[in-house]
């Protein structure tokens, strides 16, 4: 029986180039998303092999009715991918402070959400894995990106957390973190970070990183957490050597507005 994956945040971005890449090496891949008429569109275009349905993440019930929709479906839930997320970015006063709110309960809310709804399942499965989209935002809290910044390092927190607490299960819980990748996401961003840094990472990039982690074989020697692209792996190694005065300062050079 062919393994599944179960994306949300699938219809778009990320999450599609994901979907793409594991349709492709041959598993049945769940394409979850709060826009169910793009996601529909995907499905289509890749096959039979693909299942659309529509997830806020924010709800947890929708995610028990989705996860219950696909297993029927797949016949079993081996890779949870959590992928929804949202960004706001510019002066922290000045963003609403609904959307510092829609920030959290999407981002954080939303991977609690998943990873609860869909232990049930992963228990069951022969081969079970977790892969949380995180961030290098959670490196070093980010200037501009405030509660995105914030959001991303609770994921890094759940992801550490379970990785630990979930060995009982025989279940791997691990993230990715790239830097700013080329989505809608980032278009227009206001943050000096990207002004300075740039976009240098695709969809595709992060896609093949979440597939390296869905296939590797060890259960200890995997890292927990996996930047994506050099300047997050550089950025990763010095924030776990350097003392904190010299991280800060690092992000306050790199995040200066020019």
């Amino acid at each position: 029986m062919s393994q599944s994956i179960f994306i949300s945040g699938a219809a778009q971005g990320i999450g599609a180039a994901i979907a793409r890449l594991f349709y492709q090496q041959g598993y049945k891949v769940g394409i979850y998303d709060i826009n169910v008429d793009q996601a529909q569109l995907l499905a289509d275009q890749l096959g039979s092999n693909a299942k659309a349905g529509q997830l806020d993440v924010s709800q947890y019930d929708q995610w028990q009715d989705a996860l219950k929709d696909f297993v029927t479906w797949a016949g079993e839930l081996n890779i949870l991918v959590n992928n929804a997320g949202i960004l706001y970015s510019g002066d922290f006063e000045k963003t609403d402070i609904t959307a510092h709110h829609r920030t959290i309960n999407i981002n954080v809310n939303g991977v609690l959400n998943g990873c609860h709804a869909a232990l049930l399942y992963l228990k069951k499965a022969k081969f079970a894995r977790v892969i949380n989209l995180s961030s290098a935002s959670a490196i070093y809290g980010q200037a501009d990106l405030v509660s995105y910044s914030a959001s991303k390092f609770a994921v890094r927190g759940i992801t550490e957390g379970l990785d630990i607490e979930w060995q009982k299960y025989g279940i791997r819980v691990l993230d990715v973190m790239p830097l700013f990748v080329q989505t809608a996401m980032v278009k227009d961003m206001d943050a000096g970070s990207i002004k300075n840094i740039g976009v240098h990472l695709s969809t595709q990039d992060v896609a093949e990183q979440i597939f390296a982690l869905a296939k590797a074989k060890g259960t200890i020697l995997t890292a927990t957490h996996t930047p994506v692209g050099l300047k997050s792996k550089i950025m990763f190694q010095l924030s776990n050597i350097s003392p904190q005065f010299l991280n800060r300062l690092g992000n306050i050079v790199l995040t200066k507005r020019k």
